[in-house]
């Protein structure tokens, strides 16, 4: 496997966020964002993801998102504004200078890219792996289970359907205190300002996921949307070789 490089750069507000590379320095940029609870060790380094694209020629730079990972987990409300995600990704942006480069995101890193389409972004090439249309127009549910789960974390049981949830997060030793304040903050996104991008996405997603709607669907709303399918569940899938191959073969295809 590729070495990784790490280093700390600035959130909007200083707040130190690490970001973790892998590939030549000097390679074509693909920005990956990973998902609630998660981490780019878990997202993208793990299970090889991030090494099939460093060995297909990219520089694959992934940080870890505020109040994840190796990432700062301020408890103040200041610290988590309205798209605090979106305003912590133009802040890497422009302290990496990416101009010409690609982006991805899943589940939670993918509704993060899609705003930052939505406000203006330009890659080449976009991904959106395991998000489907209603979890981009219905988030408010969603974020009311991750905040049940965090809220009721002592005292789900195992046939509660908040266990896997709280089991991951613990796993993780995710902070309740900034994981809470990080879904209150939310992620606006303006879909027909996203459909109206007009830039190739790639919207790739597990056979069995349906956790964020419908993948299908969502491609078929992009201007230029592509439906990628690939084995596993919501969580299974990243544990599977299928979604960093597919994420290559997108981003080097026409």
């Amino acid at each position: 496997m590729a070495e990784v490089r790490t280093s700390s750069l600035s959130g909007f507000d200083g707040a130190a966020l690490a970001v973790h590379e892998m590939g030549d320095a000097g390679a074509r940029p693909v920005l990956l964002l990973h998902g609630l609870f998660s981490s780019a060790e878990v997202n993208w380094i793990k299970y090889g993801h991030a090494a099939c694209l460093a060995a297909a020629g990219y520089r694959v730079i992934m940080p870890d998102l505020r109040a994840h990972g190796m990432s700062a987990a301020p408890h103040a409300a200041q610290a988590y504004p309205r798209n605090v995600l979106l305003m912590d990704a133009q802040a890497l942006i422009a302290q990496l200078s990416l101009t010409d480069f690609d982006i991805g995101g899943f589940s939670l890193g993918a509704r993060t890219t899609a705003a930052l389409l939505a406000n203006g972004l330009r890659p080449r090439k976009a991904i959106l792996a395991g998000m489907g249309l209603e979890g981009l127009g219905g988030w408010e549910g969603r974020r009311q289970f991750f905040l049940d789960a965090i809220d009721n974390r002592e005292t789900v049981k195992r046939d509660d359907p908040h266990f896997m949830a709280v089991m991951f997060m613990k796993t993780m030793k995710i902070d309740p205190v900034a994981a809470r304040l990080l879904l209150c903050a939310g992620i606006d996104v303006d879909p027909a300002a996203l459909v109206a991008a007009d830039i190739p996405i790639g919207v790739i997603c597990g056979d069995e996921d349906q956790d964020n709607g419908s993948a299908p669907a969502l491609a078929r709303q992009l201007a230029q949307g592509r439906y990628i399918e690939v084995p596993g569940t919501h969580m299974s899938c990243i544990a599977r070789p299928e979604l960093g191959q597919a994420i290559r073969d997108y981003l080097l295809g026409p």
